[in-house]
């Protein structure tokens, strides 16, 4: 992976959770900066890491096809061309700025992925578009599910600090 893709996953994983953690600090006046800093680096760590991994799931499951991948060959892996759509869509994250902007430059960035998969695996472009949409659906609905989790956990050591 090149320093130019490297520093845009780091970008588009800091915006994105930017877009998810500042209305969550804005709404608790309490939460210090340390504490907001640190939820924002963790954020942004997890979702570059999503980001990262969006071609390789999106690859694995082509694979998983009958006429999937040829074994031994390339995995499809991000370029500055390929995310750079995905970057824009991250700064578009902010909750009441553009959640349906923010959709469809996600659709369009992956997308930009069905092309290369297509043609990486002999795969047809449906197919290969199916393979990007469920890898990206699945790894939304992992990070969901995980963020769910976490705040569950904070409320009850809350609760547990309170009595």
């Amino acid at each position: 992976m090149s320093p130019a893709v490297v520093v845009l996953l780091l970008s588009a994983g800091l915006s994105e959770s930017a877009g998810r953690i500042l209305p969550l600090v804005a709404a608790r006046s309490g939460v210090s900066r340390s504490a907001a800093a640190g939820l924002l680096l963790t954020g942004a760590v997890v979702e570059s890491a999503v980001i990262a991994l969006w071609p390789l799931t999106a690859w694995t499951l082509a694979g998983l096809l009958p006429s999937g991948p040829v074994p031994g060959g390339d995995a499809l892996t991000w370029t500055p061309g390929r995310i750079a759509p995905l970057l824009l869509a991250a700064v578009i994250a902010f909750p009441l700025l553009g959640p349906l902007l923010h959709l469809l430059l996600l659709v369009g960035a992956g997308a930009g992925l069905v092309t290369p998969l297509a043609a990486a695996t002999g795969l047809g472009w449906w197919a290969a578009a199916g393979c990007v949409a469920v890898a990206g659906t699945g790894l939304a609905a992992a990070v969901e599910l995980v963020r769910r989790l976490v705040v569950r956990i904070m409320a009850t050591g809350t609760r547990k600090q309170l009595t």
